[in-house]
């Protein structure tokens, strides 16, 4: 039994996000690896249904903007049952990036809620061909014209950036620095430069997307004129903790995939979980699983009591890099149970391999973490960051 301290209702709420898990979003792993990623329009509007139904919808947004107004607790005990799935079925989950809570009324009526509701998708454009871990490096900019401003510049890996109904974009404002821009996908001077296929198999797309001279309204701008870093430091803590939280769903689903295998399937004479060979790398597996569970679970818990937001930046990059590296060399192992089968498509094992190598690279690589996790180190102090 866990001494992981959760409440009744926040038990009941991962039961419901389980359920979902398995009754929706699994069912239709195989049919989206097959079809590249993509499922038919009646299945999405069907996990969509399923998902508002179960109140999945919205997680951390506020109940008056259509969310739950979840804890990160309560967060984390979602993402541990919807991280099981592969494919990024999740992704179908009406939700919306953190950073649109900080926007004006108008903002949060136009792009917020038709998200939350499952209506349309906004994208958070910020990597760029020589910024990506370094951020500084922003290149694109916004200069005023009139009463709006003109974006240029080049925008890579831009997540849902091909369904998207508006793109949430960085650039660089000279007197303020790196801004939030919100930009409607049709406007003029916005284009797709790129469409790069990636080891995985996702239900969006991650494109390149150019902007030249593009046009934007004065309101265009998000939670103000050279917030973009502290806006983002806060999403950067929650989608970290969301990668690692998702780490720890898929090395459960792989542990009970690869335990029930190795213990169903015999080869010499005897089951192969009493092979020493399987047996430790599935042990090894599982202490690593408990020890990412236990990091996530601390982060959430210290974010919600009101910790320091600095020590909980550097727990959240603890626990994103233990729990990444951990999970791929969870995989691993599984794949080496599974055999031959470990290396067909339509094996669980198979598809978080390729799935989990990028939970060490995206929001912050793990060379990235450990530099924020030293700096924290030298200036929090030892005892701070560990405790």
């Amino acid at each position: 039994m866990s001494l992981v301290r959760v409440t009744a209702e926040q038990a009941e709420l991962g039961e419901r996000a389980r359920a979902f898990v398995d009754d929706v979003l699994i069912p239709r792993e195989e049919a989206a690896e097959r079809a590249g990623g993509r499922l038919p329009e009646e299945d999405v509007r069907e996990i969509m249904k399923a998902a508002v139904a179960a109140r999945l919808n919205g997680g951390r947004h506020a109940p008056e903007h259509g969310g739950q107004g979840w804890s990160t607790v309560d967060y984390v005990m979602v993402h541990e049952q919807l991280g099981r799935n592969t494919n990024g079925l999740w992704w179908w989950v009406p939700d919306a990036y953190n950073v649109l809570a900080a926007g004006t009324p108008d903002q949060i009526e136009r792009y917020l809620r038709p998200a939350l509701r499952g209506d349309a998708w906004v994208s958070y454009a910020v990597t760029e061909e020589h910024a990506g871990s370094d951020p500084s490096g922003i290149t694109t900019t916004a200069v005023p014209d009139g009463d709006g401003w003109l974006l240029n510049g080049e925008k890579w890996f831009v997540t849902s950036g091909d369904v998207a109904a508006a793109h949430i974009v960085v650039a660089v404002v000279e007197g303020h620095g790196p801004t939030l821009f919100i930009v409607d996908a049709d406007t003029e001077g916005l284009e797709f430069v790129d469409e790069p296929l990636f080891t995985h198999t996702f239900p969006h797309g991650h494109p390149t997307v150019r902007l030249t001279d593009v046009r934007v309204p004065g309101d265009a701008v998000l939670g103000g004129l050279g917030q973009a870093d502290a806006l983002q430091q806060n999403w950067f803590v929650e989608e970290r903790l969301g990668i690692a939280v998702h780490c720890v769903a898929a090395m459960g689903r792989l542990l009970e995939e690869a335990v029930a295998w190795a213990g169903g399937r015999e080869q010499g004479g005897a089951r192969l979980i009493d092979h020493q060979g399987v047996a430790f790398p599935l042990a090894d597996s599982a202490a690593d699983a408990a020890a990412a569970r236990l990091l996530v679970h601390e982060v959430a818990a210290l974010a919600d009591s009101g910790a320091d937001r600095k020590i909980v930046h550097a727990k959240a990059s603890i626990a994103k890099l233990f729990a990444s590296e951990a999970a791929y060399r969870c995989a691993d192992r599984a794949v080496q149970t599974f055999g031959g089968r470990g290396y067909i498509r339509t094996n669980v094992a198979e598809r978080f391999l390729r799935e989990l190598r990028v939970d060490r690279i995206w929001e912050g690589t793990s060379e990235i973490q450990r530099l924020i996790i030293a700096r924290s180190l030298e200036r929090r102090g030892v005892r701070q960051v560990i405790a």
